[in-house]
C-alpha cells in the first residue's frame, strides 16, 4: 500500500456478488486499504463461456497481476460475414482471443482474494457505508428487445477449432465459438423474444453457413434478453451498481467484459475519492456521466451496424431503439 493510500481514511464497503466486476472492485479497494466485506452470490450453474479478446485479457491481467486462466482455449482468428456485401464466407482475420469458463474464473479469483485478504470474508461486522453490487432495483433504459439464443453442440471432425465465425441470415446473426475438445458455443441474436428457442436456433442454424461445422444443433438452448441497457441511477447514496447491473453492451461488440471491468475500476476510484473527502454529488455525477457517455457511443455503433446486415421490418424496431438517445443528466446529478 502506498503512503498516499494509507493517508486516506478507510471506507466500509460491502461487495455483494461474485461476478468479475464485483470481485475486481473488491480487489482494488482492498489494495488501497479500505475495509471490505465480501458477500459472494450462491453457486452458479455452469459452465459460462467467455470470449476475451486480447485487449480485455490484458486489462484483466493488469488488474489482477496474472489472472488464473486454467482450462482456457486459445483462438487465433475470427471470420466475419456481415451484411450483403461480405460474400458467402466473409473475411478471416488474425484476431487472437481466449475462451474461458466465466464461472471457474470467478471461483479462482475468489480463492485469490481469500488467500490475500482473508479478513474480507468475515468483517467488518458493522453495517457498511457503501454496497457495491451488480444486482439493483429495476429502472433501466433498454435499447431494444432483442434476445440471444445460446447452446453448446459438437463440432464435425476436422473443423478448425482456432477460428471464431460470425454469419448472418435474414432474421439473425449467428456466432460460433470453438471451446476445445470438439465442442462449440453457438449463439444467435434475434430481434425479439423466442417462445421455442431450441427449435428456432435449429432452424436458424440450418439456413446458415455454420451448419456444416456442427454435427447437430444444440440440444439445450437458453434465451436471454440481450439489448443494450443502462440503469437510470447507477450510483446513489449507499449503493454503486457495477457490471451488467449498471450497463450492458450488445454481445456483438465483443467488449462487454471489458466494460464490466471498467465499471469496477471507476466504482473503486469513486469510493476512494469520497473516502479522501470528495463531495458525493460531483462523484455521483461523474460516475453516471461516464457510463452514459459510454452507452451513447455503444448504441450509436449498434445503430450503424445493424441496418448494414438487416433490412427486414422485424429489425427496424431495434435500429430505431438504438437511435433514440438516453435523456441527458440533470445538473443535480439525478437521472
Amino acid at each position: 500500500m502506498t503512503s498516499r493510500a494509507s493517508a486516506v481514511p478507510a471506507a466500509d464497503v460491502e461487495v455483494a456478488g461474485s461476478g468479475l466486476a464485483e470481485l475486481t472492485c473488491a480487489w482494488l479497494l482492498l489494495a488501497r486499504g479500505h475495509r471490505v466485506r465480501l458477500r459472494p452470490s450462491g453457486p452458479t450453474a455452469g459452465p459460462r463461456p467467455l470470449l476475451l479478446n486480447e485487449l480485455t485479457l490484458n486489462l484483466l491481467h493488469s488488474l489482477w497481476g496474472r489472472a488464473p486462466l486454467a482450462d482456457c482455449h486459445r483462438l487465433t482468428h475470427r471470420q466475419a460475414c456481415w451484411g450483403p456485401d461480405a460474400g458467402p464466407i466473409g473475411r478471416r482475420l488474425s484476431q487472437p482471443a481466449t475462451v474461458v469458463d466465466g464461472v471457474r474464473l470467478t471461483e479462482r479469483l475468489l480463492d485469490r482474494l481469500a488467500a490475500q485478504y482473508p479478513d474480507a470474508f468475515s468483517g467488518p461486522s458493522g453495517p457498511p457505508r457503501w454496497t457495491v453490487t451488480a444486482v439493483g432495483p429495476s429502472g433501466h433504459w433498454t435499447a431494444g428487445r432483442r434476445h440471444l439464443l445460446a447452446g453448446e453442440a459438437p463440432l464435425m471432425p476436422g473443423t478448425d477449432e482456432t477460428t471464431a465465425r460470425l454469419v448472418c441470415t435474414e432474421l439473425a446473426w449467428l456466432h460460433l465459438t470453438p471451446l476445445g475438445g470438439g465442442r462449440a458455443l453457438l449463439q444467435a441474436m434475434i430481434p425479439g423474444p423466442a417462445t421455442r428457442p431450441t427449435e428456432l436456433l435449429e432452424r436458424l442454424l440450418a439456413g446458415s453457413a455454420l451448419a456444416p461445422a456442427l454435427r447437430h444443433a444444440p440440444e439445450t438452448v437458453v434465451a436471454l434478453p440481450a439489448a443494450p441497457r443502462l440503469h437510470h441511477t447507477p450510483v446513489t447514496s449507499g449503493r454503486i451498481l457495477v457490471g451488467a447491473g449498471a450497463i450492458r453492451y450488445d454481445p456483438l461488440s465483443g467488449t462487454g467484459t471489458a466494460q464490466a471491468l471498467r465499471t469496477a475500476i471507476l466504482a473503486a476510484a469513486s469510493l476512494h475519492a469520497m473516502a479522501a473527502g470528495a463531495a458525493q454529488g460531483p462523484v455521483f455525477t461523474h460516475y453516471t456521466t461516464r457510463l452514459r457517455t459510454a452507452f451513447h457511443a455503444h448504441i450509436a455503433t449498434c445503430a450503424q451496424l445493424y441496418p448494414q446486415a438487416f433490412a427486414s421490418p422485424s429489425w427496424q424496431h431495434e435500429t430505431d431503439a438504438c437511435r433514440r438517445r438516453v435523456p441527458p443528466l440533470r445538473a443535480d446529478g439525478d437521472g
